[in-house]
């Protein structure tokens, strides 16, 4: 099991305040510098997967920055990716992030949908000096495709990262759902207060859990098939 073959801490994580710089603390040695929000940056992807009518889950790839990917970097040296080396540092990694729920919220008709506990697969790479982990979120009882629209988010909810859709191809569909399906990627905009106040904060002043910062400024993806 990935999570006890890691320990408890690992998987375990309750604290919302666990931001994914800090994740890469554990796996990479990264330690997030001491400026403004946000301290890293990661590139989404995420493929719909469909089994029977349903949405079985949500392949993700996440393409970090290339400072925070140097540092993850690091560890590894010249290691092969094949090698065990890397096979430890992407379990570390992956297991910080369901200690964090996938840093994912999927919504039906206002009802969260649960997930499995552990990813069905998951791999961490190279893409030249990016360090890239690609990931399968399965859902534990998936949903009826048709029906009302499922939403859903990833973010850090402190903001110390921004996870970001470059934009709206960035999520894609089976291409059988194309003639049935739509996506929609929605980017928040908010007030300048808001974005003063995600700007002044630096590591030692980490907004309070129960504000959920990062949520205010992450983007929704609706899908919608009939």
């Amino acid at each position: 099991m990935l999570c006890s073959n890691l320990g408890k801490n690992a998987c375990n994580t309750s604290s919302w305040r666990w931001s994914l710089g800090l994740l890469l603390a554990v796996a990479g040695g990264f330690c997030p510098p001491v400026h403004a929000h946000p301290h890293s940056f990661i590139d989404m992807k995420t493929e719909i997967l469909t089994q029977d009518d349903r949405l079985a889950g949500l392949k993700m790839t996440w393409t970090m920055d290339e400072i925070t990917s140097a540092d993850v970097f690091y560890d590894v040296g010249d290691a092969k990716p094949d090698s065990v080396t890397w096979k430890k540092l992407a379990a570390q990694i992956m297991a910080n992030v369901l200690g964090q729920h996938y840093f994912t919220e999927v919504y039906r008709d206002g009802k969260a949908v649960k997930f499995e506990n552990l990813p069905t697969e998951y791999h961490l790479e190279r893409n030249g000096l990016k360090a890239r982990l690609i990931f399968v979120l399965p859902l534990a009882h998936p949903p009826a495709l048709k029906g009302a629209p499922i939403v859903f988010s990833t973010f850090d909810p402190t903001y110390f990262v921004d996870m970001t859709y470059g934009d709206k191809q960035a999520v894609s569909l089976p291409p059988a759902l194309a003639d049935r399906c739509v996506t929609d990627l929605a980017t928040p905009a908010p007030n300048a207060a808001l974005q003063q106040y995600a700007l002044s904060l630096d590591k030692a002043d980490a907004p309070a859990a129960d504000m959920a910062l990062g949520k205010q400024f992450a983007q929704r993806v609706t899908l919608q098939c009939h």
